[in-house]
This record gives C-alpha cells, sequence and structure tokens, in this order.
C-alpha cells in the first residue's frame, strides 16, 4: 500500500485530505437542488429554458411512467441520446424508480448496439425518432421490450421546433415513427404520468445505478457497475476540488456528451448537484460553442484537448469574449502546453489536465486549479484517493521517477464488470484498480501518464479497441490480413490507421474501404489512415507486431 502520500502538502487550504460522503440514491442530488432552487434555470437548450421545478415535475413523470409500464428496480434502462433534456429527465427518472441507467452511445451502429443491449439485458430504451429504426433492427436479439422514442423538435423553443423537421429532412434524416409494439411516444407517456414523487430507497454502495460501457485494460466492451455511492463521490470530490464554486451560480458548459463518463460526472451530475445551469449542446461544432460562450456565460467547461485545439485555432476567436470562464479541467487524452497555455490567455480561466477512467466514476486525478500545477502532468489524486506505481510484472511498488502501472484506490471505483467476475479479478485486487496506463510519480506525488499497457485508441477522448475495427476490415472479401493501429493526430491526440495486405489479384481503394467500414462502425472508429502493405511484421507465432508499426510510423520507414 502507498504509506507515504507525498502528495497531500500540494493540497489547497481549502480542501481536505478526506470526507464523508452521503448514501443514498443519486437522484436526490436533483430532488435537494429543485427545493432550495426551484425557479433557478437547471437546463438551456438551444434558446430554451427548464427550471429546477420543472426538471424535477418531469423526472418524477418519467419514473411513474417507467413503473407503469411494469420497469422494476433493477432493471435495465438504455439511454441512447445526444446532450438534451430528454437525457437528463430519463436519466434522473430511471434512478428515481430504482433502474439502472445504461450509456449508449448514439452513434453505435447496429452490431455494436446489438452488442451492448444484449449484454446488459436492457428491457427499455430511451431513444431518437431518426435512431429508433437502428434499435428495432436488432431489438429480436435482445431482451428490449419498449422502445421509447423522442424528437429533438420535443424541447425545441418556437420557431426552432416548427423549422427542424424541415431541416431534418434536408440533411436526410427519416423522423417517421410507428407507435405500436411497443414503440412509445416519450412525450405521451410524460403527459400521461402523474408526478407524484418518487425516490427509490438504495443501498448506495451496493446498488448500481450506472453501467457505463468500456473495454477497459483488455479488448471486449464490458459494463461497468458505478454504483450510487461510486458517482456521487466523485461528484463531490470534484466540487471539493474546484472549491470556489458557488451553489446556485455556476453555468456549466455541456459540449462533452453526458453519455461519457467524463460528461456524466463533470457536468450532468455535477451541475445538478451544484444547481447550476447546465448548457447542453448535441455536438460539438466550433462555431456554435464560440457563440454560446459568448451569448450564455459559462463559467465551467469540461472538455477533452481537441476541443480546446480547435476552438484556439478558430480564424474568429478573437471575435467572442471567452472572459465567463473560471475554469477547465481536460480529460481524456494528453493535454499539449501551448494549447492550455494559448487558451488560458484568450480565456483568462483556468485550463488543468487530470486524469481518469471509466472504472473509476471516472476521476482520480487532477492539477489543482488555482495552486501548485506541473504542465505535462495529470496532477494528483483527489481527496480519499490513494494511487501508486507499481511493477506490472510483479505488483510491487516501485521507487519514485519509475515507470511502471498505475494503480488506484478510492470510495469511487466501480464495484466490478456487469456478470465477469474474471475480468474484474484482473483489474480489481485488495481494493486496488490496476489501470493498464503506464505512468510515473514524481517527487512532489504528481504523475504522469507515459503509455498505455495495451494497444486501446483515445481519438478525441473516445476509446478504440483495434480488435474491434480489425474484425470489421477482415470480413472485407478483399482483404488477407489487417492491423489497426493509434498514430499520433494533431488534433485528434491519436487517429485510427489501418494497415492492410490484400488477397492476390484483388483490388481496394481507400474510399471503398472507407464506405465498408462507415457502414459497419460508428464514425469515431473508422480508419482515417490506410497503408496497403505487401506483409504485416510478426512475431514467430504469428501475431502482428503493432509496436513495430508504430516504430516504422515514428521513423518513416517500412
Amino acid at each position: 500500500m502507498s504509506s507515504s502520500m507525498i502528495w497531500l502538502r500540494h493540497y489547497p487550504q481549502e480542501v481536505a485530505e478526506t470526507y464523508d460522503y452521503p448514501e443514498h440514491n443519486i437522484a436526490e442530488f436533483l430532488i435537494e437542488s429543485a427545493r432550495r432552487f426551484p425557479d433557478n434555470t437547471a437546463l438551456y437548450f438551444m434558446g430554451k429554458r427548464m427550471t429546477y421545478r420543472e426538471l424535477l415535475h418531469a423526472s418524477y413523470q418519467f419514473a411513474n411512467a417507467l413503473r407503469s409500464l411494469g420497469v422494476e428496480a433493477g432493471e435495465r434502462v438504455a439511454i441512447m441520446l445526444p446532450n438534451c433534456p430528454q437525457t437528463v429527465i430519463a436519466y434522473f427518472g430511471a434512478l428515481m424508480n430504482g433502474s439502472i441507467v445504461v450509456q449508449t452511445n448514439p452513434l453505435y451502429m447496429e452490431s455494436e448496439l446489438r452488442q451492448q443491449m444484449a449484454d446488459s439485458g436492457a428491457i427499455a430504451i430511451v431513444t431518437l425518432d431518426f435512431m429508433h429504426k437502428r434499435v428495432l433492427n436488432i431489438q429480436s436479439k435482445t431482451d428490449l421490450r419498449h422502445v421509447i422514442v423522442t424528437s429533438m423538435k420535443d424541447y425545441l423553443p418556437f420557431p426552432k421546433n416548427v423549422l427542424y423537421p424541415i431541416k431534418a429532412k434536408k440533411d436526410g434524416l427519416d423522423l417517421s415513427v410507428q407507435y405500436v409494439d411497443g414503440v412509445r411516444s416519450f412525450t405521451k407517456l410524460l403527459s400521461a404520468a402523474p408526478a407524484t414523487p418518487v425516490c427509490a430507497e438504495v443501498n448506495a454502495r451496493e446498488d448500481t445505478a450506472v453501467l457505463q460501457y468500456t473495454g477497459g485494460t483488455t479488448g471486449v466492451p464490458k459494463g461497468a457497475m458505478l454504483t450510487h455511492y461510486n458517482l456521487i463521490v466523485n461528484t463531490l470530490q470534484v466540487n471539493h476540488w474546484f472549491y470556489r464554486s458557488d451553489a446556485g451560480k455556476e453555468r456549466y458548459l455541456a459540449a462533452l456528451p453526458c453519455f461519457h463518463v467524463f460528461g456524466l460526472t463533470v457536468l450532468l451530475n455535477q451541475c445538478m448537484y451544484a444547481a447550476g445551469m447546465l448548457i447542453l449542446l448535441p455536438r460539438f461544432e466550433v462555431a456554435q460553442v464560440l457563440e454560446t460562450i459568448d451569448k450564455m456565460r459559462p463559467t465551467i467547461f469540461p472538455g477533452a484537448p481537441t476541443m480546446y485545439i480547435a476552438l484556439i485555432h478558430h480564424p474568429d476567436i478573437r471575435k467572442y469574449d471567452l472572459s465567463s470562464i473560471k475554469a477547465c479541467v481536460s480529460g481524456s487524452a494528453p493535454l499539449p502546453v501551448e494549447v492550455q497555455d494559448r487558451f488560458e490567455a484568450l480565456s483568462g480561466g483556468r485550463l488543468i489536465e487530470g486524469y481518469g477512467l471509466t472504472e473509476a466514476s471516472p476521476v482520480t486525478h487532477a492539477n489543482t486549479v488555482w495552486e501548485k500545477r506541473k504542465i505535462g502532468t495529470i496532477g494528483i489524486p483527489f481527496p480519499d484517493t490513494e494511487a501508486m506505481i507499481v511493477d506490472p510484472e510483479t505488483g510491487e511498488e516501485l521507487p519514485i521517477g519509475e515507470i511502471g502501472e498505475l494503480a488506484v484506490k478510492g470510495p469511487q471505483v466501480m464495484k466490478g464488470y456487469w456478470n465477469r467476475p474474471e475480468e474484474t479479478s484482473i483489474v480489481l485486487k485488495n481494493g486496488w484498480l490496476y489501470t493498464g496506463d503506464m505512468g510515473t510519480m514524481d517527487e512532489d506525488g504528481f504523475f504522469a501518464i507515459v503509455d498505455r499497457k495495451k494497444d486501446v485508441i483515445i481519438a478525441g477522448g473516445f476509446k478504440i479497441y483495434p480488435r474491434e475495427v480489425e474484425e470489421v476490415l477482415f470480413e472485407h472479401p478483399a482483404i488477407k490480413e489487417a492491423a489497426v493501429a493509434g498514430v499520433p493526430d494533431e488534433y485528434r491526440g491519436e487517429t485510427v490507421k489501418a494497415y492492410i495486405v490484400l488477397k492476390e489479384g484483388a483490388a481496394l481503394s481507400e474510399r471503398e474501404l472507407d464506405v465498408w467500414c462507415r457502414e459497419r462502425l460508428a464514425a469515431y472508429k473508422v480508419p482515417r489512415k490506410v497503408e496497403f502493405r505487401e506483409s504485416l511484421p510478426k512475431t514467430i507465432i504469428g501475431k502482428v507486431l503493432r509496436r513495430k508499426l508504430l516504430e516504422e510510423e515514428l521513423n518513416g520507414t517500412k
């Protein structure tokens, strides 16, 4: 066990080493904020506002609607939505019912969706009109009984709600829905349900609130069981770290998706706990983000490095007033120094780098916001969090400065992987979570990530598992061999590169391959670079050497 905890001397005096954390349903965050600040704006969406009173009312309605459908406590409810009010209503309503929320990426193609629904055993899903046919196509291979459909226009202000279907049609989106056989309207379900207060009693330390899917340290996506307590703890840890935040006054810019664990904790849960205003953006578009900052004056703006890179390089950046921003935390990928410096100069706020992983709800480390920080590091462990660098072979703690695997321990660490006890035992040992990330700790207790133990690619904050992409490539009739690796990318941090060996006499263009992949993979997983080769480097037993491919990439040789 890491006994030194030398990082504690760098804690701000306002931050304690340890805290007491409440044990209740995490939906109590919304109930309490609505009690204290009923008329404050909880959600701002494309010009429309929803108060805490209204949000609580709608969440109670959704909880009661689930009960009327026979969805019981402990059963899984999937939410497959971008950032919009329905995301928040469905999330809290499901938790109030005692259901387990399954966070589902709306970019998923049918094969990815089928795998997640089948694995989680979800019996209900909330999704958008133009996505719902994807769900219907895989429904027979899952336990899904209820497909609850909403539309972006449902919570848009006038005249955007009227114009939306016209724009959607122009964009080639099919908004038609047939409400039959378990396909239900989100808005009709809500309007038919009472807003009777309901909040399921839970055993916060034991009961899972969210199944958050990840490949973890191995490539097969699996559900991290995040308990109510895990999520409550991490929300409060983040809140204590940003000790200058004012309850009822902060404005959170939600450009990160709330279906991602980073957005879930530092935006959705955090904002609802602090009774702030959650400014919801359905997707990250640079011009829209700049306009929103200028107009809505957000104070907190968590993001991935790719977001800050896009903003600082926008040609009209100086036309916008970014001075409202007090603090940003960057996660999901390393933050370049020049990006940090430039963004801070433009906004006057603080941009710090942190670290987390799905299995830890997710945040375990961050640089302090207003005190000592070290550029190029992930900072120091949060309150009640231990960390150490261990020998990946023996598990023994290594001396300061040596590279090894980062292991963390704390009340935000998951209960385990859903229905995967063997996988759980590999990463959780004696309360320690072995992250699969290689790093170092310096003499001040600041940690830095230097490499990843496995080959997971992180592009623009999204995790991509090479094997998953390779399987799609191998299905192509012209491909003999394929390997996928993450190569450096100025914008995304890393991007997907495919190395292809064609079958003798076969022909395949990059364009044809791109079309093939886009029909089978979410857009962010599609290889951005392709190299056709005569052969791939392999070990004596025939395993492709990804490391060798990357070395050749960096050295410009092959």
